[in-house]
């Protein structure tokens, strides 16, 4: 649609700002990490980690898209999300954008299947929190499953979550079954220095270096590895400049890792609970969707430093195909699957993945690592995808009649399973578990259909070469059964295994890629959204590179493909940049004092001195048993200046106490 056109259609009273709009430069994803906050001439958009209504308004269509089509490869919640966008956002008609899927059914990672005869099984589940701006965005206008129209996603998502708080009463379990205290981060000093060192370090630092290789052995077996391990995935190998990004990210639910209190979740699997409204929303649009169609090539035309996506090379159930992509079409395309290549078991037979020497040879890595040969600007697959022993974790679908499983996990939940409320509040993990075995029961039923005697377990393990402690196999080893046996035996119910056997199913999968997103990785391992140069394609999902976001959440997901629309279709509107929550004193202190195993770190005491009584006092963070009235004593202020005059005293002199605490920011910002 012309400019013209466009304001006689809008209006022409606002011709001269459409027109200064479309001559204006727009940074469609900014970085907040990297501009100093200030108000000017200079600043006529938001700040790029605004958050709120007055960032979601709906951007004005651009010169002609009613003429433009879409192809996007892959039917996931990057996909998915992606057609969202251009449709909404980038004004395209929904029967322009087809999806090109490998399955017979869209949803990718975010999967939910069976029945309460044969078993249900998801693979994993996805942990989520408050701030997800993009994938909120998203679902506060796709209807919702349950509620009549004019209810959202959103809004069904938050009545059962406002209703029903997320926690846990047993995240940590220890000689069979007994809960371990939980209630700190149990870490030293030292090792809460070795995590403000962390966050001090600038990115680009920290290329290809490990957990293990930034940690100290001391912090891997503290409580908050084990909470931080457990709930994200995270492995000693794997990227410590991911887990950076993650304390960023979530720096604001610091004092929620323990407990869980952080966390939201849907009533039902990540299906049902967002696929299936998704999809039916995008199909009553008109979108058009190929299954069983594996992409192995997009064809380029090259020059003048540019690139543009001319055929794309398929192959269907009746043979190969090519579909002509025009110069000003847009092709989104998702790079590599955590998901790929899984072998399932069950009861009687544990899995067995194919081609185990052969990494990444599932369609998904290999179109990949076809644009990869193409140009360095699409990444380093291998470094993701080429050592499977690395990235690989198995996940059990538990499918239970009343047995006393089911009554050890009412012991262990925070409501009765049955009763549709929060019951473990996310994952129970075993501490003195070879293979570190974790297990959750979210709010049931987990599927629509499921019935009422029926309660759907998930269980994990994230060490995959260690006999297990009562079974003696490693867990890929082991049968559907064998890994029941084992969790009994955690649970203290080995004298019950017969009878929680006959209640109960088992289906298994063993992912191969299912952590290797959090391999280490250097500058340019992945690719840019839109690569250097490319004309019409956008890579999306987990293995692309963004400013400040983590992988491994639905909201890179759906972040990576808004970049991916806005940016292809020269969208006037931003992304906006993730939570500001690091940036918040409230956070930053409250966190400080969470490290600090809840007790008052050093210069706390100054803070209520100055603040207490103020309007500002509300910033100030509480222990656990005390009341905002205590913020007015005196004793801790006392106590804190005594020390800081011994400190000085022992230096001799202010001069000496200035270098001394230089020599420590030195330190932590790894300077010699």
């Amino acid at each position: 649609m012309a400019r013209s056109s466009l304001t006689r259609k809008l209006g022409s009273k606002l011709s001269p700002h459409i027109e200064a709009l479309g001559k204006q430069n727009v940074d469609v994803t900014p970085d907040a990490s990297s501009r100093h906050l200030h108000n000017g001439v200079d600043t006529p958009l938001p700040p790029a980690d605004l958050h709120g209504s007055y960032t979601n308004n709906r951007p004005l269509p651009t010169e002609g898209v009613a003429e433009r089509r879409a192809w996007i490869i892959g039917g996931g919640i990057a996909g998915l999300s992606a057609a969202f966008f251009l449709i909404r956002d980038g004004h395209m008609p929904a029967g322009n954008i087809t999806f090109l899927e490998e399955q017979d059914i869209e949803g990718g990672s975010l999967d939910g299947a069976g029945n309460a005869e044969d078993g249900y099984i998801v693979r994993g589940g996805r942990e989520m929190e408050m701030t997800y701006q993009n994938f909120w965005d998203v679902f506060s206008e796709i209807p919702a499953l349950e509620l009549p129209a004019p209810f959202t996603v959103l809004d069904e998502y938050r009545i059962v979550n406002d209703a029903d708080k997320n926690w846990s009463k047993a995240r940590l379990l220890e000689n069979q079954g007994q809960i371990k205290d939980f209630s700190t981060m149990d870490l030293t000093r030292r090792q809460q220095l070795e995590i403000i060192r962390l966050l001090l370090a600038r990115k680009e630092d920290l290329d290809d270096i490990t957990v293990e290789q930034w940690f100290s052995e001391g912090f891997l077996g503290t409580n908050f590895y084990t909470f931080w391990r457990t709930m994200f995935a995270f492995q000693n190998w794997h990227s410590v400049l991911e887990m950076k990004l993650y304390m960023h990210r979530f720096l604001h639910l610091m004092d929620g890792l323990n407990d869980m209190t952080s966390l939201v979740f849907p009533k039902y699997n990540q299906y049902d609970s967002f696929v299936r409204p998704l999809m039916n929303w995008l199909k009553d649009q008109g979108v058009n969707i190929e299954y069983d169609m594996i992409v192995t090539d997009l064809d380029m035309e090259s020059g003048d430093g540019t690139r543009t996506v001319k055929t794309i090379q398929c192959h269907g159930a009746d043979g190969d195909k090519t579909f002509n992509v025009g110069a000003r079409d847009l092709v989104f395309v998702t790079t590599g699957s955590m998901t790929e290549d899984t072998a399932y078991g069950d009861d009687n037979n544990a899995p067995r993945l194919k081609d185990n020497d052969k990494a990444g040879q599932g369609s998904g890595w290999q179109l990949w690592r076809n644009l990869a040969e193409k140009s360095e600007v699409f990444g380093r697959p291998d470094k993701f995808c080429g050592d499977i022993p690395r990235s690989t974790w198995e996940s059990v679908t538990l499918t239970c009649k009343p047995s006393p499983l089911m009554e050890k996990l009412k012991e262990l939940s925070v409501n009765d399973p049955y009763s549709g409320f929060t019951a473990t509040g996310g994952i129970v993990t075993f501490t003195d578990s070879a293979w570190l075995m974790s297990f959750t029961c979210n709010r049931q039923p987990h599927f629509p259909d499921q019935p009422d005697d029926v309660i759907v377990l998930w269980t994990y393990a994230l060490l995959m070469d260690k006999p297990g402690d009562y079974v003696n196999k490693t867990m890929p080893e082991c049968t559907g059964k064998e890994v029941l046996i084992e969790l009994c035996y955690h649970l203290g119910l080995k004298d019950h295994i017969d009878e929680i056997l006959a209640a109960t199913k088992t289906r298994i999968a063993l992912m191969p890629y299912i952590t290797s997103q959090f391999m280490p990785r250097a500058k340019g391992d992945r690719p840019q959204v839109v690569p250097e140069g490319c004309t019409n394609l956008a890579c999306i999902g987990q293995f692309v590179e963004t400013h400040n976001d983590v992988v491994f959440t639905l909201e890179s997901s759906v972040r990576t493909a808004r970049i991916g629309a806005y940016s292809l279709l020269g969208i006037k509107k931003q992304v906006p940049d993730i939570y500001p929550g690091q940036y918040d004193m409230r956070r930053l202190l409250r966190a400080t004092r969470t490290l600090n195993s809840n007790d008052a770190f050093l210069g706390e005491g100054i803070l209520r001195r100055l603040l207490g009584g103020t309007y500002f006092e509300n910033i100030l963070p509480l222990g656990p048993d005390e009341a905002p009235a205590d913020l007015h004593k005196s004793g801790l202020f006392e106590n804190q200046l005594q020390a800081i005059r011994q400190l000085v005293e022992e230096n001799h002199t202010l001069d000496d106490a200035k270098g001394w605490v230089q020599g420590v920011l030195d330190k932590l910002r790894g300077r010699n």
